[in-house]
């Protein structure tokens, strides 16, 4: 299973891993084709890697859906979100070649005979395949109460027997420890290296990057989604802003093999305790700015106390990071819709500097990928001054010619190619759910306490009026100000 950081308007994917590249005779069946998520994610990232020939030879796709549509529909949805600019003929042309792979069939989740109809159209595509090897890849971009009866009857009636199959499940997996447990049995199968680069390749950086250096780490990412059954807890924290922390404070791996990182990963978890009630702030934003609240929804229960804003901190207790708290902060209709790293150095010693700002190290995940240092130097002139000033990675800016594959793409060709280091093992999942449980179940009002009430914050804005001072008591420090490069006549003066 892997737990990805997400794009703008869906979920990254979580997905069962196993070795061995797949090439020839491959069917890759979308679950849930008709919904939102395939159509604005999956579609658009299995055409990306097909224009650019990353998808086995001969591949096709079967969509499956509840709706009940023909091919020309189904073909019209696949594609309405593929970027065209410009109506570019080379794109259009690859368009038309992608719905001549593109097959549907409709039928329900819980049925035999829906899966069993199912089978029949796989086998009637796989009629062209030459050889016998038959490989199929099930990618179930539904909702987690369905994994379970999809992934049983997908099992039972559309495995190949002649070849490789692998399963990509969407997240959240499970909604606390318990249910993990559970889905991990009844599934019964194996389930951002840039900052790995980052992290062990420079020397400068990896003499500093412990608790004596570093001050504190602060993850933040805002989005919106689905969050009444499980929150932003579940959908975000616990998954992707965790599976961003692993990586920013595992040991260094033998190899890059995804074994050797997953190993490195589980060790950093299992230093993590159960987050702390104390070390939880929670939020759930209301109408402003002409914009309706959570509660206005007809869709949510008018009483909920579900959070769409929260900021834990968490700790890790091994001799690296001892006494440094992480902070991860996630919000839905937040002023900023963006996923960032933001780690504070330690102040200077006072004495020649005062009122120094701190170094500090941003890693922008989205959107557009960026790498600032923030450091002081000197003010030309004849003064003394110390200002702020940064080293700039813009990867747009520095590499031209260079193409960011989008999140799900990269995944996608990930498991055709058996590529395990951003997959989750079980055992890395289960330290997860048992770092986040006690709070999920505070919160849910099942550990017999009284459910806590978010506090609300305005459509639009940073988050509740309390985050400033929640985060203060950890030693983050917000900038005051809006830091600008220096002018020609300011460095005159």
């Amino acid at each position: 299973m892997s737990q990805r950081p997400r794009s703008e308007s869906g979920t990254i994917p979580s997905m069962v891993a196993v070795q061995n590249v797949l090439r020839d005779n491959t069917l890759i069946i979308v679950f849930g084709a008709s919904g939102d998520l395939a159509k604005k994610k999956t579609f658009p990232a299995l055409f990306g890697l097909y224009r650019n020939g990353f998808l086995p030879e001969g591949v096709k796709i079967v969509g499956y859906a509840r709706t009940k549509m023909d091919e020309d529909e189904f073909h019209r949805r696949a594609t309405q979100y593929i970027k065209n600019p410009d109506e570019n003929p080379e794109i259009s042309a690859k368009i038309e070649e992608f719905k001549r792979i593109s097959t549907y069939v409709s039928g329900g989740y819980e049925d035999d005979a829906s899966f069993e109809n199912l089978e029949k159209h796989l086998r009637s595509v796989e009629s062209s395949y030459q050889s016998k090897e038959r490989n199929r890849i099930f990618y179930l971009a539904l909702p987690p109460s369905v994994f379970i009866p999809v992934s049983a009857r997908a099992k039972k009636f559309n495995y190949s027997s002649d070849g490789i199959n692998r399963i990509i499940v969407e997240k959240p997996f499970g909604k606390d420890l318990e249910s993990s447990h559970e889905l991990l049995r009844r599934a019964q199968a194996e389930m951002v290296k840039n900052i790995l680069v980052l992290r062990f390749a420079n020397v400068a950086l990896s003499a500093a990057w412990d608790k004596h250096s570093i001050s504190n780490p602060f993850g933040t990412e805002g989005r919106g989604g689905y969050f009444d059954e499980f929150g932003i807890i579940r959908d975000i924290l616990q998954n992707h802003l965790l599976q961003v922390l692993t990586v920013l404070t595992m040991e260094r791996p033998v190899s890059f093999a995804g074994e050797d990182i997953r190993n490195e990963k589980v060790k950093v978890l299992r230093s993590i305790p159960p987050i702390a009630q104390e070390d939880v702030l929670l939020g759930q934003y209301v109408a402003a700015n002409g914009k309706p609240g959570y509660l206005d929804d007809d869709t949510v229960p008018p009483n909920s106390s579900c959070p769409t804003f929260a900021v834990t901190t968490l700790w890790v207790n091994n001799p690296r990071w001892e006494g440094v708290p992480f902070i991860l902060k996630a919000g839905k209709a937040l002023n900023e819709a963006k996923v960032e790293v933001r780690i504070q150095f330690k102040d200077v010693t006072k004495g020649i500097f005062k009122d120094i700002s701190r170094n500090e190290l941003v890693l922008r995940i989205q959107p557009s990928e960026a790498i600032y240092l923030k450091l002081n130097t000197k003010m030309p002139g004849l003064y003394t001054r110390a200002v702020p000033t940064e080293m700039d990675l813009t990867y747009k800016r520095r590499f031209l010619d260079g193409k960011i594959p989008e999140a799900y793409e990269a995944l996608i060709l990930d498991a055709l190619k058996g590529d395990h280091s951003n997959f989750v093992r079980d055992d890395e999942l289960e330290s997860a759910w048992k770092i986040f449980t006690p709070i999920l179940h505070w919160i849910d009002g099942t550990n017999g306490q009284q459910r806590p009430r978010p506090l609300p914050y305005p459509y639009g804005s940073r988050g509740p009026k309390e985050i400033d001072a929640f985060v203060g008591k950890y030693g983050f420090t917000r900038p005051t100000d809006v830091y600008s490069w220096p002018t020609t006549e300011s460095a005159n003066l």
